[in-house]
């Protein structure tokens, strides 16, 4: 039977990639995003719905009329901001017959609180940017420094400087700030499936080309350092399902390998993985719906490069949304 699946956030790229993948899988895709001019609703062969903001009060009770309304089998999302409060419905959610695959709590808040996944990787020993919070600027090392929100996504609010001066006045404008130390490489995302027994496949990618947080431009490769820091991410945060880990891998220092942030969906450029060959968006929907996953379906080419670009999808006369 052809599975219905509602993706959220299809106004960025991992929701809009991930809802075009399901729609090649033949899924009956239902997009969801809270923004009316999103990408993703315009989708062809698509369901598309307007929904409430994550940080809204009303989100919940709109995701379940959403749900009672589309009836849709199981419910991707590619919003950080959303998972703690589809952990809080995912009892009324399975009572509508909605399957979810979501991280339990700790490992939601590590991935999505920068702060304390800064926190959980130092108590690992895994190298990961020096942190402090704005109340601990005088702490903060020397040199360049990233001034950005706790809790965000897509490289939004992000800001170089170079005093911690700067970065007192920055914290008084981003809302909820964190201090790191800025670290230079090749930068790099983990596009990761993590099945429900722990067992994980990492597929790596250089980050090429980045415009506004989102890779653009990414050739895959492989490196058993740069895979090794990966799965330790992954034990260290206790993530599950699709997710992705970002970091880089510099030629001197102390530490080759330094991550920076793990994001409990699918990564933007994840078709870059599924170019090289694994079957990234089939064994999810497998894992999801409690089948097994078979990671040997997730091997991968190195060395393939996947250039994004932007396409006009319609175009209207008169007036829309």
């Amino acid at each position: 039977m052809t599975k219905r699946i509602l993706v959220t956030g299809v106004g960025g790229a991992p929701g809009f990639d991930l809802a075009r993948s399901l729609i090649r899988l033949g899924c009956r895709v239902i997009t969801a995003d809270a923004d009316p001019y999103a990408p993703g609703l315009l989708l062809p062969e698509t369901t598309p719905h307007v929904t409430v903001p994550a940080t809204d009060l009303g989100y919940r009770a709109g995701m379940l009329r959403l749900c009672a309304k589309a009836r849709p089998d199981a419910v991707l999302s590619t919003v950080e901001r959303e998972l703690p409060q589809l952990l809080s419905l995912r009892r009324p959610l399975a009572d509508l017959g909605v399957t979810t695959w979501l991280p339990d709590p700790p490992a939601v808040e590590a991935c999505g609180d920068k702060a304390r996944f800064a926190e959980v990787l130092t108590e690992r020993g895994i190298p990961t940017p020096r942190t402090v919070l704005p109340h601990e600027i005088d702490q903060a090392p020397d040199g360049l420094l990233i001034v950005k929100p706790r809790h965000g996504q897509g490289a939004r609010g992000v800001h170089v400087c170079r005093t911690r001066e700067q970065a007192r006045v920055l914290c008084e404008l981003i809302p909820e700030p964190i201090v790191q130390e800025h670290v230079s490489g090749r930068e790099f995302t983990a596009d990761c499936l993590v099945d429900r027994a722990g067992h994980a496949s990492v597929i790596l990618r250089y980050r090429l080309l980045v415009k506004g947080g989102l890779s653009v431009v990414s050739r895959t490769f492989n490196d058993p350092h740069a895979e090794e820091c990966v799965r330790a991410t992954l034990a260290a945060t206790g993530v599950t399902g699709a997710c992705c880990v970002q970091g880089f891998i510099r030629e001197g220092g102390p530490d080759r390998v330094v991550v920076t942030e793990a994001n409990a969906r699918v990564g933007g450029g994840f078709p870059a993985a599924v170019a090289a060959g694994a079957d990234y968006v089939g064994q999810l929907l497998r894992g999801l719906f409690r089948q097994d996953v078979n990671h040997d379906r997730l091997t991968y080419k190195p060395d393939v490069t996947l250039t994004k670009y932007v396409e006009t999808l319609t175009t209207s006369e008169g007036k829309s949304r």
